[in-house]
């Protein structure tokens, strides 16, 4: 029987990030290629990002939703203020 899970190294591992499909903020704790298959003798493998929000619970979505949290776009009105600062 093969391995349900393997780690994989990630550049932004315990970083702040987003999950730009649920709009929620954590950090990054791990990636991991899990198996997620339905049926015995038919493997299907993902890669999931695990993320521990503000609350201290962690919420998985996948890799592809994940982004630094400081690469959101800024208004026009947070960019204005940043420069009189």
């Amino acid at each position: 029987m093969s391995e349900q899970y393997e780690y994989v190294p990630r550049r932004l591992l315990r970083q702040q990030v987003r999950d730009i499909a649920s709009g929620a903020e954590g950090v990054l704790m791990a990636v991991i290629n899990e198996n997620v298959s339905d049926r015995v003798g038919r493997e299907h493998w993902m890669e999931l990002a695990y993320i521990r929000g503000a609350s201290g619970r962690e919420f998985t979505t996948a890799v592809a939703n994940v982004h630094p949290a400081h690469d959101q776009p800024q208004s026009a009105v947070s960019r204005r203020d940043q420069g009189s600062a």
